[in-house]
């Protein structure tokens, strides 16, 4: 089960307390262990828990395990076990054999006892008929479905002709807080339950509090919890009581990086596997129709979206699943966000779907989890505490007496706002730790190490001499500069990669690597595929993190040489500049860069607009720091040598509605008109159509930032040319004249004339009148509406 701890059967072991021995088929060795909890033998929680003793016998698993629950009802869910049967035994035989056995679960057999029956899929064994079975021995077997350990194997089915097998399913054993209290103190694996028929679709399991580690910073990740959960009982409390309600619910949490979202919906999930829970976190390339599939759940499901803001088709596809799932079980969706706003509203209004099931949606802003200054020290105190018992499994920190360390460290002055951050909090406690071997973590001495805005800085200092390290050892150094491998590191986490050839590809775009050999070029990708393992099958790398400290690493190489980013853009497909936009705004927020990168980033965007004005829009109504992308729009809006075209094309990539774009709407609206205006004067036939429809745009946007009488002249403009155009050719734009007669009423109306705004609609109601009676199919619901 990870660490010391093994799972059994409690008919196998009796009760707790007892000493057992527990060996390995093939194995040269038995080791001693102590029964540390036992459910009731051949009972509805036959399995039990042994830990065994400390020894050079006992191989420590190399991976946690992952726990897992069926949520669906549909037959047929592939699984597997491994186990000593008597079946396979031989009289004389030097050792104990084994046995791999296949089957499939369906839910709807055994499901009223809280059983999993599985139905095998080899032959029957043929046994003598003395009341005994071939599977006995098989009792304690982990039944997994893929990656998930989903029961325990109890017993031979009756009057199958033992073809089936009784399992114990995970919800039941996790519906037990004395098991669950053995798994925290004693095993490495997660404690929440993952969903079963949904795990291709789903994250990599968040890592868990044990197992060897590479880098120190590794222990700041939110799954692993190193660090353990406090505060926010009455949140909690809410979330809980929500998850009971039944049925769907949406709840968006929303909070600046590092603020605890993460891991806050870690415990939330912990919290539910025992209540028979199951969760699950869609992988970023999750396919929409895969998603779709959530439909089918019909047993209580939570589904959480990380950085919703940028996955936003994929909110629209669990949205339709809601829409298609029956609601007898609960299924709820936790959204975490760095920001509301824009990209929340579009999301919202999206769909009629969408608006139906997140009108009533929780929305709520994550406070400082440390908000009193005077509560921040004993934090402190309980975070060095934590990370000191952990650091002994990063690679190279095994050698110092961090108890000892943790005790002796003066708790810093906390009175600085950014302490109230929980991030900011661990990252002061675990650079603090480091800085006692002597290798402070970064330049600038008691200055940098008393400011909450260097911390990022210190803890990478420690980080880079992992680097270093690391690449001497695969001989990169000194054949390739430090410099260079920082630069590929910060292009790696700016980008990313798809596999090995995307990789590739981004190192010959470097300068630096650009005329290195392709065995060189290769190196770098296993070098940061070893510091940063990928969690995703295929892709060639993961990332540092927290991600914090990737937008800083990126920001110091992207303030140094600015060009990079330039570089990286060259060929770059939609995935990857969409990160490289998204990434570089956050790297700029950083307030220790003081509008630098602001600027660089508006550069970037200002000379490849052609190549990124879609997609500098969306992340402008995503990111929480769009300043810099907002400027990039303004500035090529007013650019008098951008073309009529390319204003055009940005203006139909605005979003409808957007607070945080109305200004730059109206402008680039204003600009076109300006430009449509010019050429209608020389060329009216050609362009006066296009000046009237520019009229009509810059109307609306006018009357949404709140310029009411601006607008209204520019309804009467845009009317009045319709009006013309439909004098000599009515068939053409005579609907569009109706429709700016429209909008002009309403326009008098907001401004109190609404005798004039009577007129206009009495017109445009005619007008309509007129075409519904020739054509309506297409303009009856236009005259219902007039």
């Amino acid at each position: 089960m990870g660490g010391r701890l093994v799972l059994t059967s409690a008919h196998v072991v009796a009760r707790a307390g007892e000493r057992v021995e527990v060996f390995r088929p093939g194995g040269d060795h038995a080791v001693s262990g102590v029964v540390v909890w036992c459910g009731t033998p051949g009972g509805w929680d036959d399995a039990a828990l042994v830990v065994v003793d400390e020894g050079p016998w006992w191989q420590l698993a190399a991976r946690a395990v992952r726990w897992g629950r069926m949520v669906t009802d549909r037959p047929g869910t592939a699984c597997e076990s491994w186990g000593v049967p008597e079946v396979a035994q031989r009289a004389g035989a030097p050792a104990v054999e084994a046995v791999q056995v296949k089957g499939v679960v369906n839910p709807g057999s055994g499901f009223v006892g809280n059983q999993y029956v599985v139905d095998l899929l080899q032959h029957p064994p043929r046994w003598p008929q003395d009341g005994s079975s071939p599977w006995g021995g098989l009792s304690g077997a982990a039944v997994f479905c893929d990656r998930l350990l989903t029961g325990v194997v109890a017993s031979d089915r009756a009057y199958f002709g033992h073809g089936q097998l009784n399992v114990v399913p995970a919800y039941v054993l996790h519906h037990d807080p004395a098991f669950r209290a053995v798994l925290a103190e004693h095993a490495d694996a997660a404690s929440g339950l993952e969903a079963v028929e949904f795990q291709h679709i789903a994250d990599p399991a968040p890592p868990t509090p044990g197992g060897p580690l590479r880098s120190a910073a590794a222990l700041l990740q939110a799954g692993r919890q190193a660090v353990p959960f406090h505060g926010r009982e009455d949140l909690i409390e809410r979330l809980r009581a929500w998850c009971a309600l039944g049925g769907f619910g949406a709840w968006l949490l929303h909070g600046p990086g590092g603020q605890g979202k993460t891991r806050l919906a870690h415990h939330l999930a912990d919290l539910l596997a025992a209540d028979r829970w199951a969760v699950l976190w869609p992988r970023p390339d999750a396919d929409i129709g895969q998603l779709r599939q959530i439909r089918h759940a019909a047993k209580p499901l939570l589904v959480v979206l990380d950085y919703a803001e940028t996955r936003t088709e994929q909110l629209t596809a669990l949205i339709e699943a809601a829409a298609d799932h029956p609601g007898t079980t609960p299924l709820k969706l936790l959204l975490l966000a760095r920001t509301d706003g824009d990209w929340w509203t579009r999301a919202k209004n999206s769909t009629s779907l969408a608006q139906d099931y997140l009108d009533t949606a929780v929305f709520h802003p994550l406070p400082p989890l440390e908000d009193n200054p005077a509560h921040r020290p004993e934090a402190y105190r309980r975070a060095v505490r934590a990370l000191a018992t952990a650091l002994p499994r990063v690679h190279g920190y095994a050698g110092y007496d961090w108890p000892a360390t943790a005790d002796a460290l003066p708790v810093p002055r906390l009175d600085h706002e950014a302490y109230g951050n929980a991030l900011t909090l661990h990252m002061t406690a675990l650079a603090d730790l480091l800085d006692t071997t002597g290798t402070a973590g970064a330049a600038g001495g008691d200055a940098v190490r008393q400011a909450a805005g260097g911390v990022e800085d210190r803890l990478l200092g420690h980080e880079h001499r992992y680097w270093e390290r690391t690449a001497t050892i695969r001989g990169l150094l000194p054949g390739l500069t430090l410099d260079t491998l920082k630069a590929a590191l910060a292009a790696a986490h700016l980008v990313g990669a798809a596999d090995r050839e995307q990789a590739d590809q981004i190192w010959r775009r470097l300068p630096a690597l650009a005329d290195q050999s392709t065995d060189r070029r290769d190196a770098v990708t296993t070098w940061i595929a070893a510091l940063y393992p990928a969690p995703l099958e295929g892709r060639p790398w993961g990332s540092l993190q927290p991600d914090r400290l990737a937008e800083r690493h990126i920001g110091r190489v992207l303030d140094t040489d600015p060009a990079l980013a330039d570089h990286l853009l060259n060929d770059a497909d939609h995935a990857q500049t969409a990160q490289l936009l998204t990434t570089y705004s956050r790297a700029a927020a950083h307030p220790v860069f003081q509008g630098r990168l602001d600027a660089h980033l508006t550069g970037l965007c200002t000379g490849h607009h052609r190549q990124l004005a879609a997609q500098i829009i969306t992340t402008a109504v995503q990111t929480n720091h769009p300043t810099p992308l907002i400027t990039a729009l303004d500035a090529i809006t007013t650019d008098p040598t951008v073309t009529l075209d390319t204003l055009t094309t940005l203006y139909s990539r605005l979003p409808k509605s957007s607070q945080r774009l109305a200004d730059l709407a109206a402008r680039l609206t204003q600009t076109i008109t300006d430009h449509y205006r010019a050429l209608a004067e020389t060329n009216p036939d050609a362009y006066l159509p296009d000046l009237a429809t520019s009229l009509n745009n810059l109307s609306v946007g006018l009357g949404e930032m709140g310029r009411r009488e601006e607008g209204l002249i520019a309804i009467q403009e845009a009317a009045d040319h319709y009006r013309a155009l439909a004098q000599t050719n009515p068939d053409a734009y005579l609907p569009d004249l109706a429709t700016s007669l429209n909008n002009l009423s309403v326009g008098l109306g907001e401004m109190g004339r609404r005798e004039e705004g009577l007129i206009a609609i009495q017109e445009a109601a005619d007008h309509y009148r007129a075409l519904a009676q020739t054509n309506p199919d297409a303009y009856l619901p236009d005259l219902a509406t007039s």
